[in-house]
């Protein structure tokens, strides 16, 4: 079993994951082979107990945000595999550690995280791999989880690896004959960097929701418009549906609006453009007061849990 470090826990694991950094410690997550149908379902233990099944991958058990029992399908893509563990299997874990899972990309700027929040092939990690490039540090691609007490929400790192598509790596300065798919052909390129990875915990600053348009603007999103946005880029909401754990959750939005600024990015589809988005977002970060950055927005009301109520994604699609 090899010891690694990532989301701020020391994990445990039979499968080789060559994406996360090796530690030492004693595991606070086991991830470990088995049969994951020998093991007590389901979904009914206030999702502490989460067995879920990925077509032509492979049967997955999450325990109590404690262990991860993988059942593969003989002769799996072991890439495939690992890109399927470390995305929403890991999802599933780190929500029943209490977390608030986004689909976001995060990086440090003046020592705080900022956040880049939106849908697959919005530009997250398109976004952060060019504030790379221009020598900020790195906690999340994808999959950003937050830890939500008193006090300011603290943002947990990741591992040093960027999925970014070839167009946008090519536009990055990056030889992508250099890089390989993360997984047996995959649209999407595996970009691991040795330097720039914010290793420790950061205070979550602003979260910008990313939106496609004609022109180049940032703009205040209110507090409803971004409770919305918050439940709709939520990760695992699909998949741990149980009550308790959707009023957690619904919870934990509330939570977040309260103490971090959001603003709506627009952005032309140009990668041309990418310095100046990343200058745009430094003169934006730079245009807090401290009071902006110290006043809390007042929740909106919960009421409906519609946006639950939608078809779920499918595995593949939150990867």
């Amino acid at each position: 079993m090899i010891i690694y470090k990532a989301y701020n826990l020391c994990i445990g694991s039979q499968l080789c994951l060559p994406e996360l950094v090796e530690s030492e410690g004693k595991p606070e997550v086991i991830i470990r082979f088995g049969k994951a149908d020998d093991a007590t379902e389901t979904q009914h233990n206030a999702g502490k107990n989460f067995h879920g099944e990925v077509a032509e991958v492979g049967k997955f058990l999450i325990y109590q945000g404690r262990e991860i029992i993988i059942d593969p399908v003989p002769g799996v893509d072991e890439a495939l595999l690992r890109t399927i563990l470390l995305g929403p299997i890991l999802c599933v874990l780190l929500r029943q550690r209490g977390l608030l899972v986004l689909h976001a990309s995060g990086v440090n700027i003046n020592n705080k995280a900022v956040a880049f929040m939106g849908g697959s092939g919005w530009g997250k990690s398109t976004l952060a791999t060019a504030f790379h490039t221009n020598g900020y540090d790195v906690l999340t691609d994808d999959v950003m989880p937050i830890q939500i007490g008193t006090g300011c929400p603290i943002v947990f790192p990741a591992y040093p690896q960027f999925k970014i598509w070839p167009e946008a790596a090519s536009s990055l300065g990056q030889d992508t004959a250099s890089l390989s798919p993360i997984y047996q052909d995959a649209p999407k390129l595996s970009y691991k960097f040795a330097r720039g990875f914010q290793q420790t915990p950061l205070p979550l600053q602003r979260i910008y929701v990313l939106a496609k348009g004609t022109e180049h603007e940032i703009t205040t999103l209110q507090p409803q418009d971004a409770f919305v946005e918050l439940v709709r880029h939520s990760r695992a909401i699909s998949l741990v549906t149980d009550p308790e754990f959707v009023a957690d959750h619904l919870r934990l939005c509330s939570e977040l609006i309260k103490n971090v600024s959001f603003s709506r990015f627009t952005r032309k589809p140009s990668l041309e453009d990418l310095p100046e988005l990343v200058k745009l977002v430094e003169d934006d970060l730079a245009s807090l007061t401290e009071q902006d950055e110290c006043s809390a927005l007042k929740a909106p009301q919960t009421g409906s849990l519609g946006l639950y109520e939608q078809s779920p994604p499918t595995w593949a699609s939150m990867l």
